[in-house]
C-alpha cells in the first residue's frame, strides 16, 4: 500500500525565542517527522553537529547550488547564506514522512508559495525582558549591538499574522506539548484524510 504523502510543518521565530530547542525536543516525540537540515555558510556554533543541525558548506559550494537550482528557498542572514535543498526533502515526503522546517520569516514566505497546504507555526518569547536577555547572550557571538538585534526581532515578530498558529514559549516542555497537539490535529484534519475515507466507504 502506498504511503500517504507527508505533511510539511514550518516553524519560525525571532532570534532568541527558543525555536531550535523546541524543534529538537519535538522531534524526540514525533517519530514520523524528519528534520529538514538546511545548508549554511556560517561556522558551527558550540554543540552543533554537521548533518544534524546544518550542512556547513563554503560560500562557493552554496553559490554553485543556487546556480544549479538546488535550493527550494535561500536567504542571507547576518552575512551568511542559508538554504533548503530540494533533494533533501522530496524522498522523505514521497515515503510518507512528515517534514519539519526551521526557517526565518522570509524563508517561510517562499515555502508558503511552494507548499500552500503546509502548516505554519510561529514561536514567540514569553516576554520582552526574556527576549532581551537571550538576545544579549546570542549577540556576543556576532558582535552586533543589542538595539539592532532587538529591532530585527521586533520586525520578525510582526510577521506572526501570516502563520496558522502561535506558541508563546513560556517553558520548553509546554511549547513542545502544544506543537505536538497541533501536529496531531493537523494530521487528522478531514481534508487530509479524504483518500483514506474514500477507500473505507468503497
Amino acid at each position: 500500500m502506498k504511503s500517504e504523502k507527508g505533511l510539511i510543518f514550518v516553524i519560525s521565530a525571532p532570534s532568541g525565542a527558543g525555536k531550535t530547542t523546541i524543534c529538537r525536543e519535538f522531534l524526540k516525540v514525533a517519530p514520523r517527522v524528519r528534520f529538514s537540515v538546511s545548508s549554511t555558510t556560517r561556522k558551527p556554533r558550540r554543540g552543533e553537529v554537521e548533518g544534524r543541525d546544518y550542512h556547513f558548506v563554503s560560500e562557493e559550494q552554496f553559490r554553485e547550488g543556487i546556480a544549479q537550482g538546488e535550493f527550494i528557498e535561500w536567504e542571507i542572514n547576518y552575512g551568511n547564506l542559508y538554504g533548503t535543498s530540494k533533494g533533501h526533502i522530496t524522498g522523505f515526503l514521497e515515503e510518507g514522512y512528515d517534514m519539519l522546517f526551521d526557517v526565518d520569516t522570509r524563508g517561510a514566505k517562499n515555502l508558503k508559495t511552494l507548499y500552500p497546504d503546509a502548516v505554519f507555526v510561529f514561536i514567540l518569547p514569553p516576554s520582552m525582558d526574556a527576549l532581551k536577555e537571550r538576545l544579549g547572550k546570542r549577540g556576543s557571538e556576532r558582535g552586533e549591538p543589542l538595539a539592532a538585534r532587538l529591532e530585527r526581532a521586533m520586525q520578525e515578530m510582526g510577521e506572526n499574522k501570516r502563520y496558522d498558529y502561535v506558541i508563546f514559549n513560556d517553558t520548553i516542555q509546554a511549547s513542545v506539548d502544544i506543537l505536538r497537539s497541533i501536529y496531531i490535529a493537523e494530521k487528522n484534519r478531514r481534508i487530509r484524510l479524504d483518500e483514506k475515507i474514500d477507500k473505507l466507504m468503497q
